[in-house]
């Protein structure tokens, strides 16, 4: 299933998050992000596969995460789907070769548009519908990690 996969692109929130945050008195956010995610996404970096963040969120803890996994991060996204499609034009990759993990309403309509449609076991159930594949962990749970294992055994054997 993995072994075409060029891009993948994740979202943030509920994907390498478990979709909570912690906000102190003064306005601040915080999230908790899983390290064995960070792993996975070195993993599926030495196979040479690309790798990007897609949020609509603007908020400096998905910039900071990025940057610690040395991620290409696009946030403040109005519309992932036309985001995503100029993204891959850009690039001349072809949108039949992008995974496209997501687990919520605003991750469809790009889910819809690639090769290969992901989610966390705890996405909402219209991105359940149509995932090709379903994690067996929670967002913020290993789920990228859990992704990196297999496209990494698929591409070995």
């Amino acid at each position: 299933m993995f072994e075409n996969i060029e891009l993948i692109v994740y979202d943030f929130d509920g994907v390498m998050t478990d979709n909570r945050v912690m906000v102190d008195q003064n306005g601040n956010e915080s999230v908790m992000a899983n390290r064995g995610d960070g792993y996975g996404v070195g993993m599926i970096r030495k196979l040479g596969v690309k790798q990007v963040i897609l949020s609509t969120e603007v908020n400096p803890v998905v910039e900071m995460r990025a940057q610690k996994l040395n991620l290409e991060v696009i946030h403040g996204v109005s519309d992932k789907k036309q985001t995503l499609e100029k993204y891959c034009a850009d690039r001349n990759i072809s949108l039949d070769r992008v995974m496209y993990l997501g687990n919520d309403l605003n991750d469809i309509d790009a889910m819809k548009c690639v090769g290969i449609k992901g989610a966390p076991k705890d996405a909402e159930p219209e991105i359940l519908e149509i995932a090709d594949w379903i994690s067996e962990k929670s967002g913020g749970y290993g789920v990228v990690r859990e992704l990196a294992r297999l496209i990494t055994r698929e591409r070995i054997e």
